[in-house]
């Protein structure tokens, strides 16, 4: 997981090269420059009414709170259900997201600076002291460097920021003397074995008490790390160089921020979300503003705010450039491949995102963040809150929603950014929603789906640093809080620091790394924060005139690839054709495809673009590799390994055509959709769990049925009909995390190959299969003395297979070794006798070619990255599809249109440069 924090907009000039100390005052200058400009327009929200919601705010805190502290402390989190802590190892594990647990009070310690803000000094002062009394940094337990950095590390430093706040004021913490900071350097050093790589890049792991890669660490045999875990230490890591005037933890973060910046993709400025800390190569090649990246983007920006490095200023607008060029589809900000940025690598928005208008305040390009922000809120409105992932026409792709404070924390800097009271109303909506659907007994529980409004037995530690923290700002005046929040940063996790360190303890070089790797035009730069007169030139209505054509976008089911949507209304003209959203039997889309031809520069401009991306698209179909298949053979009696079932692979867990094949009995998980703990772990030991897709991701069925004993497993499609010989196979994605801890193979099947297996159960009770990379000769696999009654006669034998396997299903796979030339039609016809005894592949996953038609979402699932209407790298995500589409015709009409236009590009192009 990987929060996000929000910046500042502001109205004044930083000179190109100033000194540290004048970036930092004039940092804190411009947001009281740009709030006095903004919010001098009367605001139809009284005072009264303000107070209210705050006070509201006040409460549900003390809730939240109070029960964390009553029912969990000092366990890590609260689990609101239940009324109890949750500890690490003593409840179900619960995969990565447990990585943030270390024994040390997480939420306490996340909580201590929003104690402050909320103008809870005496609750404040009786933290630290809990903190400093019961809070052990020397546990034997595995801890995500990232998490601990942001909620933990970055919790010490806000606590020892304000702390030293009050002491200055008289009043409060008069006693403290730095024993906040002190135990921040001891966790810092505790974090500090993780960085021993050749590239810098920490690991992501790492154990408190026996740090990296030491039997008893039980950790640091990770090879991958996703870019936001590495590139967001700055911040924490050089307020505590800082503070103590030890330059080694700034030395390590800079270092790994210089190793991602080097690594970027040259051509596209683009980063990937997952990147081997050891060689540097990119894991994952997809590239977006959300999970996995997020606060990369983030800490790039205000580490040039924190610490005036002209440099970090220098990546950010360069990686921004990149951004608003391919990711952002105003209102949509949708993940691309970072070799052809063209291309869409998902068709869904996961709600991490949900910062990055709050970023692009602080970057002072207040429009798009206007519009994106706008958007999220109506997805809101519709579901009550932001699912954990939507698609581009709105649908929930991920149901949970467990809290998160991303858009809480843009509704804010929108806000004091413009000074439009409808970002109150917003937050009054967002108060609203959490009380009436999120609030139990024991505090706020986290939804497990939207649409049902189900709970899910957790309160994240987040929760209390973040979200009451933005809410209560959102509705305070100036003098409502104790301390000027203009004079700290807010890291990734809402934790403050003091903009003053900009000037303590610079013994740190502030070589110019970017010049090094890259020539930078400076007219491309930002070198002066937005002047709010330009922004909103006395037009009250600005804001609002940016919202109104999205009003209604999430009813309407926008399309995707949806352009500038506000353009549209406003113009009535529809967007640009995109090859990607191309449909050669749509008659509107053909119509467009005459009109390119016309003599006009926008006719020109958009036929050239259309068909630089359909040729870019057409390379990249046929440079895509052929997915491998895997095979589901059943060959317990009276099937005898002649029924081989397509399935699909999993990108995690034990891979089958490296290692020998799993057979073993198949048993049903209870729960089915094995989205939770299983009820029936006897049932499952020592055999191949049957699983159903739905609910949860694929990486958390694999964790269930393995703790309960299972040797492997087999996902069944809960899209009933779905049959490999209709849609294309697709691999079951990470949940985009570390994996490494599920060792048992998973393959996923259609819903007519799986049931085929749940036939036999019931028919036959006991069913065992082989899983493999491809289906295994009869005579090696069987063992059933039955076998040997079989008919020895080889041409009955084939007669008998053929007859059996067609009239069990024509969903099962008996393929020749060869793969026919029209997969399509490789079942068409029956098998013969001759046919069926050579079959040993698996054609369907070897026939699927990509198209550039648009699909048509089917049901999506967890970590399932759908192929929509753009084609994919198969090997990193996942591809789902309908199963009506005929492939076979697709292909054929797009490369027609690109022979008959190749004459007419070198025509365009003089088009484009004498009239453009």
């Amino acid at each position: 997981m990987s929060e996000a924090g929000g910046g500042r907009g502001c109205g004044c000039r930083v000179p190109q090269r100033a000194p540290w100390s004048l970036v930092a005052a004039t940092a804190s200058l411009c947001l009281v420059l740009a709030t006095s400009v903004c919010t001098a327009r009367a605001a139809p929200m009284s005072r009264e009414e303000k107070q209210k919601l705050g006070n509201q705010v006040l409460e549900m805190f003390d809730h939240a709170y109070g029960n964390y502290m009553e029912h969990a402390y000092p366990a890590d989190e609260l689990m609101p259900l239940t009324c109890r802590g949750r500890v690490r190892g003593q409840e179900p594990s619960r995969g990565d997201v447990d990585d943030a647990l270390g024994k040390f009070s997480l939420t306490l310690i996340d909580s201590l600076d929003t104690l402050v803000v909320l103008n809870k000094t005496k609750e404040f002062e009786d933290a630290v002291r809990k903190v400093l009394r019961d809070v052990n940094l020397d546990n034997d337990v595995v801890v995500s460097v990232f998490e601990t950095n942001i909620r933990v590390l970055g919790g010490l430093l806000g606590g020892h920021s304000l702390a030293i706040m009050l002491k200055e004021k008289g009043e409060y913490m008069q006693w403290y003397n730095d024993e906040l900071l002190q135990m921040a350097k001891q966790l810092g050093y505790r974090l500090l074995p993780a960085f021993n790589t050749t590239s810098g890049l920490p690991y992501p792991r790492i154990n408190l008490k026996f740090g990296i890669r030491k039997p008893e660490a039980r950790t640091g045999t990770e090879t991958d790390t996703c870019t936001a875990c590495a590139g967001t230490l700055i911040l924490e890591f050089a307020a505590l160089s800082r503070f103590t005037g030890a330059t080694i933890f700034e030395e390590y973060a800079r270092k790994a921020l210089d190793f991602l910046w080097e690594k970027r993709q040259r051509s596209s400025n683009l980063v990937g979300v997952t990147i081997n800390i050891h060689t540097g190569d990119w894991v994952r090649k997809d590239s977006g503003v959300g999970a996995g990246i997020d606060s990369y983007y983030e800490y790039l920006l205000k580490a040039y705010v924190l610490l005036g490095d002209d440099s970090f200023l220098e990546r950010f607008n360069t990686h921004y450039d990149a951004i608003m060029r391919y990711i952002s589809q105003p209102p949509l900000l949708l993940d691309v491949h970072i070799h052809k940025p063209m291309l869409n690598a998902r068709t869904w928005m996961d709600s991490l995102l949900a910062f990055f208008p709050g970023l692009q305040v602080l970057k002072g390009d207040i429009r798009p963040a206007i519009e994106t922000h706008e958007m999220l809120y109506q997805v809101i409105k519709k579901h009550n809150f932001l699912p954990e992932a939507f698609t581009t026409d709105f649908r929930v792709h991920w149901a949970q929603h467990p809290l998160r404070p991303e858009f809480a924390e843009s509704t804010y800097f929108l806000y004091k950014a413009t000074g439009d009271p409808y970002y109150l109303e917003v937050g009054k909506t967002l108060i609203e929603n959490l009380n009436k659907y999120a609030r139990v007994p024991c505090g706020f529980a986290a939804m497990k789906d939207v649409r049902t409004g189900s709970h899910e037995d957790r309160m994240d530690s987040f929760f209390l640093a973040e979200m009451f923290k933005y809410l209560y700002l959102l509705f305070a005046d100036k003098e409502d809080i104790i301390f000027d929040i203009e004079d700290y940063i807010f890291t990734t996790e809402a934790h403050l620091l003091p903009l003053w360190l900009s000037t303590t303890n610079r013994s740190i070089s502030k070589k110019n790394t970017t010049s090094e790797y890259t020539e930078l035009d400076d007219s491309n730069f930002d070198w002066t924060c937005p002047n709010t007169q330009i922004l909103f030139p006395n037009d009250p209505l600005y804001a609002q005139s940016i919202r109104e054509p999205l009003k209604n976008v999430v009813d309407k089911s926008c399309p995707r690839g949806i352009i500038r949507v506000e353009e549209s209304f406003r113009s009535g003209a529809k967007p640009p054709l995109r090859a990607r959203d191309f449909m050669a039997t749509n008659p509107e889309h053909l119509e467009i495809l005459k009109k390119m031809g016309a003599a006009s520069a926008i006719d020109a401009e958009d036929g050239l673009r259309f068909m630089q991306e359909m040729i870019e698209l057409s390379s990249q179909q046929q440079k895509e590799q052929q997915l491998p298949p895997r095979a589901v053979q059943i060959i317990s009696h009276p099937f005898f390994g002649r029924v081989v079932l397509t399935a699909g692979p999993a990108q995690f867990g034990l891979d089958l055509s490296k290692h020998k094949e799993t057979r073993g009995f198949v048993a049903s998980s209870k729960p089915y959709n094995g989205c939770s703990e299983l009820t029936n772990p006897e049932a499952v030991m020592g055999k191949i769990a049957l699983i159903q897709r739905g609910q949860c991701m694929f990486a958390e069925k694999a964790r269930n049925i393995q703790n309960a004993g299972a040797i492997g497993g087999i996902v069944i499609d809960d899209n009933e009909g779905s049959s490999s010989d209709t849609a294309p196979l697709f691999q079951m994605a990470g949940d985009g995390k570390d994996t490494d801890d599920i060792k048992i193979p998973m393959l996923f099947l259609f819903s007519k190959e799986g049931s085929i297996i749940l036939d036999a159960i019931r028919e036959h009770e006991e069913v065992e299969v082989l899983l493999s990379d491809k289906a295994r000769d009869r005579a090696a696999i069987l063992k059933d003395p039955e076998s040997e009654d079989q008919p020895s006669s080889e041409n009955d034998s084939q007669s008998q297979s053929a007859e059996q396997t067609l009239s069990l299903s024509k969903t099962v796979d008996l393929v020749d070794q060869e793969t026919p030339e029209n997969p399509l039609d490789s079942h068409s016809e029956p098998l013969s006798p001759a046919d069926t005894e050579e079959t040993a592949g698996l054609a369907p996953s070897e026939q699927t070619p990509s198209s550039t038609e648009s699909l048509e979402t089917t049901r999506l699932d967890g970590e399932c990255t759908e192929l929509d209407n753009q084609p994919k790298e198969q090997s990193e995500t996942e591809e789902d599809s309908n199963p009506n589409v005929s492939w076979g015709k697709k292909v054929q009409p797009i490369d027609s249109i690109l022979a008959d236009w190749n004459e007419d590009i070198e025509a365009f192009e003089m088009m484009e440069k004498d009239e453009l």
